[in-house]
This record gives C-alpha cells, sequence and structure tokens, in this order.
C-alpha cells in the first residue's frame, strides 16, 4: 500500500491480531476495508494526518472485536467502527449511496430514451446515464476494475454505439431490426450491472 506508514502497518497488525479468530477471508477482507478506508479519506482530504484517520478510525481493538461479534464470535455487544464496513453501525461512507442506485440509473437510461424518445427523454436518459456511471466510479462497492469494466459495459459502449449510428445515418431502421438492436443492448447493459451487483462489497 503506497499510503501505508508505520503507524497504519501497527494499526493493522493490531486489527489482525485480535481478530485471528476470524477466517483467513474475512479477515483480509477487513484489513483491505480499512486500508481503503485511509487511501480514500487521504484522497479526499489530502491534509489529514495518518494519526488523525487512525483516530477516526477508532481504536483497532473495538473494530476487530465487533467483526468477530458479526461473525459469530465473542460478544454481539461491540461497539461499531464509524466508516469501517462489516464492524456493526450502517458505515456512514458505504451507506451515502447504496449500490443498486448506479446500477439502475444505468442500466434503466437506455428505456427512459426509448420510451420517451422526444425531449426530455433522451436528454434525461444521458444525464441518468452520467450520474450512475459517477456514483459507480465514486462508491466503494467496488474495486478500480470493476468500475472501469462497468462504466465501459453500461455507460461508454452504448453511447459510442447509438452515437456512431445517429451521426453516420447507418443504424437499423425503424421496425424489428432496431428493436432487436436495442433489446440486445439493453441485455448486454443488464447484464453488466448484474456481475457489478454480484461483485460487489457488501
Amino acid at each position: 500500500m503506497k499510503t501505508t506508514a508505520d503507524p497504519v502497518r501497527d494499526y493493522l497488525s493490531v486489527v489482525e491480531r485480535e481478530a485471528s479468530a476470524l477466517s483467513a477471508d474475512r479477515r483480509q477482507e477487513l484489513l483491505a476495508d480499512l486500508i481503503e478506508h485511509v487511501e480514500v479519506t487521504l484522497a479526499e482530504r489530502p491534509d489529514a494526518s495518518i494519526s488523525e484517520i487512525l483516530t477516526e478510525l477508532g481504536d483497532p481493538r473495538t473494530i476487530a472485536a465487533t467483526a468477530l461479534a458479526e461473525a459469530g464470535h465473542g460478544s454481539a455487544g461491540a461497539p461499531a467502527a464509524p466508516g469501517v464496513p462489516g464492524t456493526g453501525d450502517a458505515p456512514a461512507r458505504r451507506g451515502k449511496v447504496h449500490p443498486l442506485v448506479p446500477l439502475l440509473m444505468l442500466t434503466l437510461s437506455l428505456p427512459f430514451i426509448l420510451v420517451f424518445p422526444d425531449q426530455p427523454g433522451p436528454v434525461l436518459g444521458v444525464l441518468f446515464r452520467i450520474t450512475g456511471a459517477v456514483l459507480l466510479c465514486t462508491s466503494v462497492h467496488w474495486n478500480a476494475v470493476q468500475k472501469t469494466t462497468g462504466v465501459l459495459l453500461v455507460a461508454v459502449l452504448p453511447s459510442v454505439v447509438f452515437g456512431a449510428a445517429n451521426l453516420s445515418g447507418g443504424g437499423p431502421e425503424v421496425g424489428t431490426p432496431a428493436l432487436l438492436a436495442n433489446l440486445g443492448m439493453f441485455a448486454l447493459m443488464a447484464g453488466a450491472a448484474a456481475w457489478l451487483w454480484r461483485a460487489r462489497r457488501a
């Protein structure tokens, strides 16, 4: 981790040690969430110090105890660690936008344009697509590769295909060919959205 300093490594070591009863996969997921939280916070607040961010995360033993409680180990009354996924309270960072919101906005942008072909249908459909792409890219429910793939399949590719068809006049004529082309593109978008939903971090 590029942003890792000694305090961060020490912090993560305590969490890993205290959460040793967790399965290896769950423990690594917890550590990855903590690392991501530090990186995102540093990106959003470059003036913040590592010690400030770790203080905001809370005591590492509390985080480990809460994760253990949620996994069925120890006391279920362990306090939540604010802003850390999988540690009790709905995390502030993950709870801002439900992961279903960007996926719905991206997927439904095409039907919205097709059902309302006249203004303001296309304008609102494009706004839906742009907003959904932004929400997807800024979400912490997916990693960078998943975000890039999702935006390319659900937002960029449909826009390029339909834009090129409209500019060249080579798109399918109205009727069955156009319907099949639109259904095919919608199936691609819905499939990519379904993949993103299954791949999301809980």
